[in-house]
């Protein structure tokens, strides 16, 4: 069987990859450098653009670079943020909608507001408390972590360290389907209300950025806990032999609704239903995979018309701001998630960076639509975005 596999067995760290503490360099002082006893403390971020940069301060180069790059030219990793600018909102007036309500109810359960954290590997690396951090977070905005299957939190210790935290466990199907059947035991265990089976991954994405610093393990201490196997960790096998068959036979293991996450062309989406999934999470991998693969937000209405309202239809894949949650919503998605900037909160500071990052989405999220006379999210519909010609 051909595959491409995914490294993530803790190991020595590569000669020419330097350490996270030092990697800014040692020695003394240069004389133009001041002192940080003496610099006023920089201001705490107050968007998710300074969330980044003071995440970027903090992190190794190679660390840094391994969240925020993409496969190839970083084609699509622009493509996804750049798309939310060339749509406008057009908002209602006089409406009398009072304070707007933000909540959604999705098939693994509900949520305080319509952005909830995606899955994305390794938050260990940005903060010793990896993805225990996160799910504290996410419990506070009562909204839904996915944990990833590269998670360095072993998907149970996760839920214990966050009981208030409401779960979704994102996987790729494995070649060995008693090992993918023991991840889905262990997802259900720890009370994750739903799967996410990433199916966009028939091989790794070939990313520069990683290829440069050679970046191919994890740090001495450190592992995709939710992948060990007896006395081993066992890599991420991504295959091009995974097919619909092997989505029938999850859907045989469990009862937890399954949500399709990287499904881009509207005949998979149909088929998808023929497959009885529960919804959809229109993704191109934050571009990590396939580069000049279209912007996620392009993408949806085409998907959210395939599927014909049978599912609940979700996207990732760009979100920066509140209004960028507006336009995907009015789009036909019924919630969205953040990757990258939860990261960014976690490196720039910990729990309380994602708990940030999450409350000043939800605060624009709520203004945005009181400036657009909604009454909450549900009262968005495509006729209130318009596409400009940039």
């Amino acid at each position: 069987m051909t595959d491409a596999r995914t490294p993530c067995v803790a190991g020595e760290r590569p000669p020419h990859v330097a350490d996270a503490r030092t990697a800014q360099g040692a020695g003394e002082r240069p004389p133009h450098v001041a002192d940080a006893r003496t610099r006023a403390a920089p201001a705490a971020p107050r968007t998710l653009r300074e969330f980044e940069a003071a995440a970027r301060a903090r992190l190794a180069p190679e660390y840094y670079d391994y969240f925020a790059g993409g496969a190839g030219d970083e084609v699509t990793v622009r493509a996804n943020e750049a798309a939310f600018g060339r749509l406008s909102l057009l908002p209602r007036v006089l409406r009398g909608a009072g304070r707007p309500r933000t909540d959604v109810t999705l098939p693994g359960g509900r949520a305080a507001m319509p952005v909830l954290v995606a899955p994305t590997a390794f938050h260990r690396l940005a903060d010793p408390e990896g993805e225990r951090a996160t799910a504290r977070a996410a419990a506070t905005a009562g909204t839904i972590m996915i944990v990833s299957m590269a998670s360095t939190v072993a998907v149970g210790d996760v839920a214990a360290a966050a009981p208030g935290a409401t779960l979704w466990f994102q996987f790729y199907v494995q070649p060995d389907m008693a090992f993918t059947e023991t991840l889905v035991r262990r997802a259900e265990a720890a009370g994750c209300r739903a799967l996410i089976v990433t199916v966009d991954s028939p091989a790794h994405g070939l990313r520069d950025r990683e290829r440069h610093h050679g970046l191919q393990d994890l740090p001495e201490g450190m592992a995709c806990e939710n992948l060990r196997d007896g006395g081993r960790v066992r890599p991420i096998v991504m295959s091009p032999e995974i097919s619909w068959e092997h989505i029938d036979l999850l859907r045989e293991m469990t009862a937890l609704p399954i949500v399709l996450k990287g499904v881009a062309h509207p005949a998979d989406a149909r088929l998808a239903l023929d497959h009885g999934v529960s919804g959809l999470l229109v993704s191109n991998h934050g571009g990590r995979q396939l580069d000049t693969v279209p912007a996620a937000v392009d993408l949806l209405p085409e998907i959210v018309a395939a599927v014909g309202g049978a599912v609940p239809v979700l996207m990732d894949g760009g979100v920066r701001r509140g209004t960028d949650v507006l336009k995907a919503m009015a789009l036909g998605a019924a919630a969205v998630a953040v990757g990258r900037p939860v990261i960014w909160g976690l490196a720039a500071d910990g729990e309380r960076g994602v708990t940030r990052v999450l409350d000043l989405l939800r605060s624009e999220v709520e203004h945005a639509l009181t400036l657009c006379g909604c009454a909450s999210v549900h009262d968005l519909d495509p006729g209130m975005v318009r596409r400009s010609c940039r």
